[in-house]
Formats: C-alpha cells, sequence, structure tokens
C-alpha cells in the first residue's frame, strides 16, 4: 500500500516516513519547507528519510510544494496514484496563529480543502489528518472526551482544526471518504519541532540562558511520545473509519456518525505540571534552568489531558511511554544532532 504523507519534512510526518519505509511501504512526501522554523533541520530529516530509503530499497518520492496550490495538490495525486492519504501539512503553533492568521487559512484551510479534493477524485479509501488537542479550547472539565463538545476555541489554529473535521466528515457524508481526526496532544521527541518547550528549554539551558514559563508555571500538559504517535498512526492506517449503524440522529454523539468518519484523541493520558517536566530535562542534562516567570500567554489553555478510551477500543494500543524516558531519548538525540 503506497502511502502519500503531507508534511513530511515536519516532526510528525518525518517519523511517519520513516516507519513506513522501515516497514517497506512506499511513500509519497510532500512538503513545502516553509521557514516557519529552521529549513535545515526539515532538509536533514528529508536525509534521513532518503538514507532510509536507499538502505531498506523502499521505493520513496519526495516532492516540494504546497497543500494551497490546487494546481500542485492536483498534479500530485493524479500522477502518483496513492493507495491512503496522511495529511500532516498545516501551519502549527497556536501563539503564532495569533500574529499570522492568514498562514493558517491558506494552509489549514484552503490547503485542507485541496486534500480532500484530492481524495475525492482519485477515489481515495483512507485518509488521516491532524486535528489537534487544542480544539477543546475553553473547555476546562478533565480528561477531553472526543464526546465533548468543541464550539469553543480560543486560537485561530484550533478553530482550522475544528473546521478541519467538519469539512472531513461531509466529504464522508457526500462522497464516502472514510476518513480519521486525530487530536494530538503535545507531541515531543528526537527530531521535534523547535519552536516548543522541551526544544527551547533544552536549547536555552545548554546556552546559560533562562527559559520562560508560562502562567507562573501552573500549567499542566498530556504530553505524548512521538513513538506512541506513530505507532497509533499505523494501527489506524490499517483500519480505516467506518460508519456507526447504530447512530442515533435524535441525540447525536459527538465523536461517531453515521459516515465513516471518526475522530480520536491521542495522548499519554497521564497529564504532567509543566514543572515536573521542566525538573526531567534538568536531571537528563544536569543542569539547573534558571526560571522567568510569565504570565499565561493569548491563546493557550492552562490544562490538557486526553482520555483515549476510543482510541484504544479501535486500534487496541494505548500511548504509554514515560515523560522521563521519553525527555531522555530527546536529550541524547539533541546532544547527538548538534554535537553537544
Amino acid at each position: 500500500m503506497s502511502v502519500l504523507v503531507t508534511g513530511a519534512a515536519g516532526f510528525i510526518g518525518f517519523h511517519l516516513c520513516n516507519r513506513l519505509l522501515q516497514n517497506g511501504q512506499p511513500v509519497y512526501g510532500l512538503d513545502n519547507l516553509n521557514p516557519y522554523y529552521d529549513p535545515n533541520l526539515k532538509k536533514a530529516r528529508l536525509k534521513k528519510l532518503e538514507a532510509t530509503a536507499a538502505k531498506t530499497g523502499t521505493p520513496f518520492k519526495m516532492i516540494i510544494g504546497d497543500i494551497g496550490d490546487s494546481k500542485c495538490t492536483e498534479e500530485v495525486f493524479i500522477k502518483n496514484k496513492p493507495n491512503a492519504v496522511v495529511n500532516l501539512a498545516a501551519q502549527a503553533g497556536v501563539r503564532y496563529s495569533i500574529e499570522n492568521p492568514s498562514a493558517y487559512i491558506q494552509s489549514n484551510l484552503v490547503g485542507f480543502g485541496n486534500i480532500l479534493e484530492g481524495c475525492r477524485h482519485q477515489g481515495i479509501k483512507n485518509l488521516l489528518y491532524a486535528s489537534s488537542s487544542s480544539v477543546y479550547g475553553g473547555n476546562t472539565r478533565l480528561p477531553f472526551s472526543e464526546t465533548d463538545g468543541v464550539d469553543h476555541p480560543v486560537s485561530l489554529y484550533a478553530a482550522s482544526k475544528k473546521a478541519n473535521e467538519l469539512m472531513a466528515h461531509t466529504y464522508s457524508h457526500l462522497y464516502g471518504l472514510s476518513a480519521t481526526g486525530l487530536r494530538f496532544f503535545t507531541v515531543y521527541g528526537p527530531w521535534g519541532r523547535p519552536d516548543m518547550a522541551l526544544f527551547l528549554f533544552t536549547d536555552a539551558m545548554l546556552k546559560g540562558k533562562p527559559i520562560k514559563v508560562f502562567n507562573k508555571g501552573n500549567m499542566v500538559r498530556d504530553f505524548t511520545y512521538i513513538d506512541d504517535i506513530i505507532e497509533s498512526l499505523l494501527l489506524l492506517l490499517d483500519k480505516p473509519a467506518t460508519g456507526d449503524r447504530d447512530f442515533d440522529t435524535q441525540s447525536p454523539n459527538k465523536s461517531t456518525s453515521w459516515a465513516p468518519h471518526k475522530v480520536f484523541n491521542i495522548g499519554n493520558s497521564n497529564p504532567t505540571p509543566l514543572m515536573e517536566y521542566i525538573e526531567a530535562i534538568e536531571e537528563a542534562l544536569n543542569i539547573k534552568a534558571q526560571k522567568e516567570f510569565l504570565p499565561i500567554q493569548p491563546g493557550d489553555v492552562p490544562a490538557t489531558s486526553a482520555d483515549t478510551t476510543s482510541l484504544e477500543e479501535w486500534i487496541g494500543f494505548k500511548p504509554n511511554t514515560s515523560v522521563k524516558e521519553g525527555v531522555t531519548r530527546f536529550i541524547a538525540w539533541y546532544r547527538d544532532f548538534y554535537d553537544i
């Protein structure tokens, strides 16, 4: 089964492509290598993918292009004819969405619409697409469940991801597209994004600089290790969404549908206070962090926690890597990659 992975040079996309290639599955990668963060890190990921493809003898084709370009996206589908699609391309980041909302509209809305059109016209049987735990917005009841309402986003990034879920459901209903939305919870690990806390904290601490601790440290996150995310995606690729025959339209369940569309939380189900996360980094680096305590930032939420019952019931897997183990692996990669 050949798989088109958009955002292939991104954090999650890179890891998924690498595992698929290791498993002998042909991969078409699509990425625009935008400069939201260091393109050299993205190029290094692609070099690693090329090495994996060469080592395993698995076909890998990398396409430099933008899902926001309808002609480019159409050509990718027509020329390559993938069997399944994993859409991970998006403009990421809650805070950046406040500074540059147009980037989110173009990539996350227009771009995702182009992906849906490609799936429709090429008869794709299975689409996985990135949503986000950010869709829970102003909700405060924990853990977050797929049955909760998500109508009160607090950032445009979150709103764009909720819109993706609505768009995908509509295509599932109208065209029979099997689509699964992935509500990722604070993904971290080797080859991670430089704009996220683990990367920022590690960089600052190694340089002897203070780390910025928002909401004065009163934050809780359901940190989810990258390998657990990838294992979930591989299992979901093997089990496309199906419609719920018992769906009650008079009392609709927000997590299911009569259409072949599902949404799953993918989190560790072990929410960790930010200060404990920092302690794990300090232990792995053997450095005491200098902390600059700041107010919570606009668009941010104080706590996240994932109820992954539905995911476990569907694929028989639960993310379970501990924060201490995951942070230690990241620090080892960071020292190796940056030769520290």
